[in-house]
């Protein structure tokens, strides 16, 4: 069974406990809402199903599925996030549409249950008597003309055991049988005797489940005629019933010819009854196949198969039934029910989705790959900025990977269910950049937007915004952006009034800022603003010993994008890769790995050396440099630049002890990791 639990114990909540409930395919394990109070909890612990005030707590129980019925976005944010990859989320709209199915469902069981009480009156004014009892032997049906034949009223047998009330009767053996008997003579308890025909009753699956007798008296038998024409009042009745039916219902013969429809199935389909009754019972499938003709061949039913019927091609579920008569086959009867209208709404929710999944951040901490030292530092440091509002400037080579971290740290965030906005400063000309960061009022310039235009900034209001090649902005639009982030304002383009704002700053950039402030391209004042919580990444010539992990991930990607199905590298192909120096670091590294996959052979699964491209053999650092000892003075250059070349070597010589390890390095050295890094990024090693 389906494990499911339900969060939310309003309305919707309670519907969905109600009609899981009734269920035989799902077990609701747990039912969640804040309210101890709520008409859903109080409908489950009734049920004796767990409760919850948190629905966390719910996710231990493995679940299969969780109904959302809470309308909270958030809420449904939150599930979606934590539940099981293995877990489907129902949301509170589909839940909606299952409470109307539901009371669709009460109102169908009311419908039935008036048509039983018409076919009981129905029963009770004919004149055979009638007697039914399931397939352990007890009565469950004893009618009106039944109590007058025996002289019994009905509550004294409904219940008992056939043969306590009829000693000598032949249901039992008619059962065994799965045979019929017709016209038997049988005298009652009082004298009185009768002509009976006993049947057994089978289900669709040919199971015995019960028999019935109808008697009548001998001296009845000259009014069989009247009966007779009773039975065409019954049939009468019948047909008025389905015909007044809501639900579209069409009934062929064993043939799979028409032989019924009512006006629901006209209104549905547009055919009417001279197009259907007498012709194949596919004259109505516009696309699909005839589940008419399923049926009869296979003499089982099927429930809820979409197709399309009519002239109107009407988007349909249908479910049809074999007409079983004495263990015979001798028709089906199908109904139709009407989708378009979920349909179309389903369409408008997953466009919603859509749109909504282009406003979010796609990946989290789990999507970055590496356990080498130069990677733990920067994902500690990103989560650590996550939980709080500051600014982050993400460092790093073009391909390390600054947008991953970016996504990542939105989605750590508090902001994660706001939007996240990314915007590329050197892909934007620099006459639209403006515009396009903050926005411009109606008028601002020639072409302006009727109604002005809202802005990057103003889009990502209460969510973060990732600024991607920020050392690429112009001189202007840096002195908007410092103001940004000190006055937590913005003003558009052409406007004079200052719109409040709270949105977090991501930057990233490859470029080295201090010299870019050194040569005047970089304001230095925006600069301290942004570097707030530097993170440098590491490229991958300082990281190899996460190159297998990071193919094998790609390879994975790689297999999704292209059908492909390769299932991994050769460690010769890893050590191959890992002397050369990456320039392009994971882009390229994505780049050769696609290459290598689709030059290789069907039937080949594992990238070997040979797949690998030549590189030019560079070594991470210049051997013959780590040997020479330090320069002394040197006439013409300044002393802090020559202090700055001592330290540099004594770095590298460090590092070429320690195999690269930065951590054993900076501990070697004395200084802190951090400090070590900055050295780095400074003395450009």
């Amino acid at each position: 069974m389906q494990k499911v639990m339900i969060v939310g114990g309003g309305v919707g909540g309670t519907t969905v406990l109600k009609l899981l409930s009734e269920s035989e395919v799902f077990s609701i394990v747990c039912m969640a809402d804040t309210n101890e109070s709520a008409e859903g909890i109080l409908a489950a612990k009734e049920r004796r199903i767990p409760t919850v005030t948190n629905w966390s707590i719910g996710l231990k129980w493995d679940l299969d599925i969780i109904f959302d019925t809470t309308g909270d976005p958030s809420v449904y944010k939150k599930i979606k996030r934590d539940m099981g990859e293995q877990t489907i989320l129902i949301p509170g709209s589909v839940a909606l549409i299952m409470t109307k199915l539901f009371e669709e469902k009460n109102r169908l069981i009311s419908k039935l249950e008036n048509t039983s009480a018409k076919m009981d009156l129905i029963l009770n004014t004919t004149s055979e008597g009638m007697v039914v009892i399931d397939h352990e032997g007890f009565i469950i049906m004893f009618n009106d003309s039944a109590e007058r034949a025996s002289d019994t009223k009905r509550e004294d047998v409904i219940g008992r055991q056939i043969k306590d009330f009829i000693p000598s009767t032949g249901l039992l053996r008619v059962m065994q049988t799965n045979q019929k008997e017709v016209n038997q003579e049988i005298t009652l308890g009082n004298g009185m005797e009768l002509i009976t025909t006993r049947i057994p009753l089978v289900n669709a699956d040919k199971e015995i489940i019960g028999a019935f007798a109808v008697f009548r008296n001998k001296m009845e038998a000259v009014q069989l005629a009247e009966q007779i024409t009773d039975l065409k009042e019954i049939q009468t009745m019948l047909q008025a019933i389905i015909q007044s039916s809501d639900e579209a219902i069409s009934v062929v013969d064993d043939q799979g010819r028409g032989l019924l429809i009512n006006p629901a199935y006209t209104r549905i389909t547009g055919l009417t009854k001279t197009q259907v009754i007498g012709k194949p019972a596919s004259i109505d499938i516009y696309e699909g196949e005839s589940m008419h003709m399923k049926v009869l061949q296979t003499k089982k039913p099927v429930r809820g198969v979409n197709m399309r019927v009519g002239p109107k091609h009407k988007e349909v579920i249908v479910n049809v039934a074999p007409i079983i008569v004495d263990g015979c086959l001798k028709g089906s009867v199908g109904v139709i029910h009407d989708v378009s209208e979920i349909q179309a709404l389903t369409h408008e929710l997953n466009r919603a989705r859509q749109i909504i999944r282009t406003l979010q951040a796609k990946y989290s901490f789990d999507d970055i790959i590496g356990a080498s030292e130069e990677m733990k530092l920067p994902i500690e440091q990103a989560k650590l900025s996550a939980r709080t509002p500051a600014t982050v400037l993400l460092r790093g080579e073009s391909g390390t990977g600054k947008e991953l971290f970016a996504h990542a740290i939105h989605n750590a965030s508090d902001r994660k269910f706001n939007k996240f906005v990314r915007v590329n400063c050197a892909a934007i000309s620099e006459s639209l950049l403006e515009s396009e960061l903050f926005g411009y009022d109606e008028g601002a310039f020639t072409g302006a937007s009727r109604g002005g235009k809202v802005g990057f900034f103003e889009e990502a209001n209460q969510g973060s915004i990732f600024l991607d090649e920020i050392g690429e902005l112009p001189a202007n639009i840096q002195a908007k952006l410092l103001r940004v982030l000190q006055e937590k304002e913005i003003v558009r383009v052409g406007g004079t009034k200052p719109i409040p704002i709270n949105v977090r700053v991501i930057a990233a950039t490859n470029i080295n800022l201090e010299q870019a402030i050194a040569n005047g391209s970089f304001r230095e004042d925006l600069y301290f603003r942004l570097n707030r919580m530097p993170i440098f990444i590491a490229p991958l010539r300082k990281r190899k010993e996460d190159l297998r992990e990071l193919a094998e991930h790609l390879i994975n990607k790689i297999n999704q994008e292209y059908g492909r199905s390769i299932e991994g590298i050769t460690a010769a192909a890893i050590h191959k890769m890992q002397i050369y120096n990456w320039p392009g670091n994971v882009r390229e590294l994505e780049n050769i790995l696609g290459r290598a996959i689709i030059f290789m052979k069907l039937n080949e699964t594992i990238i070997d050396i040979h797949h690998i491209p030549d590189f030019i053999e560079e070594l991470p650092l210049n051997q013959e440099k780590l040997l020479m000892k330090p320069s002394g003075y040197v006439s013409g250059k300044p002393l802090s630049e020559i202090i700055d070349q001592y330290e540099a070597e004594i770095i590298e010589q460090a590092f070429h002890t320690h195999k690269g390890n930065k951590t054993l390095t900076a501990k070697a050295l004395g200084i802190s990791v951090r400090n070590l890094y900055y050295k780095m990024e400074k003395l450009k090693l």
